[in-house]
């Protein structure tokens, strides 16, 4: 299927680490969409061939020398895209659960101007099925928390398909290197009164992604943190 000309201002980051398995089926399935000119591949770090993949694929390759973490790849990715006159940012996982076909949906809403973020969420009507259930109660705890803090009434706070606009993009400020980002991105969208909706998207859930994504207990601790950090200003 050829590329809609409709995309031609848009890019994706993908930020990686060690997914050599799975980074070339990832790029090739969005390449549906997004030409691999404008796809960027932020290596953070990795010590497998994800580089050499992301090379052989045709895309924007950047590197970190150390693995500094998810934030910071796509604080890198972000910029860089910004830098190349991005109009639309999409930000899409390595590990292969994201659905390439849900991207023309969560563009949309910012190529037609009707709001500044599009966020991803798994707890649409049918998109919800297939979680682990202490998975779904972590993510359902998060979502509660991140309501209370942030006055923001969103139903998924770790999906990481989500698109930003050029000046949400610019406006937004990640600092947190790790995955304390995801909730940093909410409090950019408060503070800077940016407009935001929510689009459906499936989560394909493999050993895989099970195994490289973040442990309940990590989750835990993570959210402990961030909790701590607010109560304590």
């Amino acid at each position: 299927m050829a590329i809609d000309t409709d995309y031609s201002g848009v890019w994706l980051i993908i930020p990686a680490y060690n997914e050599a398995q799975v980074i070339s089926s990832v790029v090739e399935g969005v390449t549906r969409w997004i030409d691999p000119s404008r796809i960027i591949v932020v290596d953070d770090g990795s010590t497998d061939q994800t580089s050499y993949l992301a090379t052989k694929a045709g895309v924007h390759l950047l590197r970190h020398v150390i693995n500094r973490g998810q934030g910071a790849a796509l604080a890198t990715g972000i910029q860089v895209a910004l830098q190349h006159g991005a109009q639309v940012i999409v930000t899409f996982d390595a590990d292969g659960q994201h659905d390439p076909t849900d991207l023309p949906t969560l563009i949309k809403p910012i190529q037609s101007g009707l709001s500044d973020v599009v966020l991803g969420t798994r707890f649409a009507a049918d998109c919800a099925s297939s979680i682990p259930l202490t998975r779904r109660l972590l993510l359902k705890t998060a979502v509660w928390f991140t309501r209370l803090l942030t006055g923001l009434h969103v139903t998924d706070v770790h999906n990481g398909l989500r698109v930003l606009s050029n000046r949400a993009a610019s406006q937004l400020r990640i600092r947190q290197d790790r995955m304390e980002h995801a909730s940093e991105i909410f409090d950019e969208i408060k503070r800077n009164r940016l407009t935001y909706t929510e689009r459906p998207t499936r989560i394909r859930y493999s050993q895989y992604s099970i195994d490289k994504g973040q442990k309940n207990r990590d989750a835990l601790r993570l959210a402990l943190r961030i909790i701590l950090k607010k109560v304590g200003g």
